[in-house]
């Protein structure tokens, strides 16, 4: 992307600002300036998974993503007032294949390398929310594990990585060189293709074991291990490798951390 392009996007993100005691941008107006047209479309799924990001991050998306109401052409909408961190989040959460999206996001890793901040962009936040995801269904799926007859839930846990990596926990952590400390998650050092595999081997496997109903520790350990061995085969066609092959990512807490940073630093800008 040529540098001209990426600083005409600097003045009209600025002269869309608001201020009225805060400094803000409008949804509605940020919505166009991405390119998008159907404001419920874009609310609903671009600013949804922008609010989980902000959840999953422990910051109040209430003080990030405000609703509220203005006149537009002598009429009342509803509207949300967004602050330029959520407008970052929202950015990063949008369709990059939108000429407006790249470079908005393009505008945005330019800010924060200014900043001194290492972020990844939409890899991070995308982290971030399937790990969020991932946290949950692998709850739902214990719970479900439980009424499947399953008493052993490392071994039960074990099938679902040998299908998928065909080691168990242990031996992937050895593989790529983790902690070995019952606390190390290896979900944290995942890249988000690998995490929406797994949290689709969570999901489908806890639809099988109802599905099924499974009530037998055996019956519910196979039905996870031949799961996770079609997932395994989804990731090589359409990654060309193995799941054990995926690179490692640098710590999912070290990336909150970063992007809490980032909070506070764009912050300060508007504070100036």
């Amino acid at each position: 992307m040529e540098e001209n392009q990426q600083q005409a996007l600097l003045p009209t993100f600025e002269d869309f600002k608001h201020e009225n005691g805060d400094t803000f941008w409008w949804a509605s107006e940020f919505m166009r300036m991405l390119g998008y047209d159907d404001y419920d479309s874009f609310k609903s799924k671009v600013i949804g998974r922008a609010t989980q990001a902000l959840i999953s991050l422990g910051v109040d998306h209430y003080s990030q993503i405000i609703p509220a109401k203005r006149k537009v052409n002598g009429n009342d909408i509803d509207d949300l007032k967004l602050t330029r961190f959520a407008c970052y989040i929202v950015a990063m959460n949008g369709n990059p294949q939108k000429k407006e999206v790249a470079l908005a996001q393009a505008y945005f890793a330019a800010e924060t390398r200014k900043l001194e901040l290492f972020l990844e962009g939409n890899e991070d936040i995308a982290r971030l929310i399937y790990r969020e995801e991932f946290t949950a269904g692998h709850k739902s799926l214990m719970d479900a594990a439980k009424k499947a007859g399953v008493e052993n839930y490392a071994e039960f846990n074990n099938a679902g990585y040998m299908g998928l990596y065909n080691k168990t926990a242990d031996q992937l952590k050895r593989q790529r060189n983790l902690p070995q400390s019952d606390t190390t998650r290896i979900q944290d050092y995942m890249g988000r293709t690998e995490l929406a595999a797994n949290l689709f081997r969570v999901t489908q496997t806890e639809e099988r074991l109802k599905q099924d109903e499974v009530k037998t520790q055996q019956h519910a350990n196979r039905t996870h291990l031949n799961i996770g061995r079609r997932i395994r085969q989804m990731v090589e066609e359409n990654t060309g490798k193995l799941p054990e092959q995926l690179p490692v990512q640098r710590k999912l807490p070290e990336v909150k951390k970063e992007l809490k940073k980032a909070k506070k630093a764009l912050e300060k800008i508007d504070k100036k």
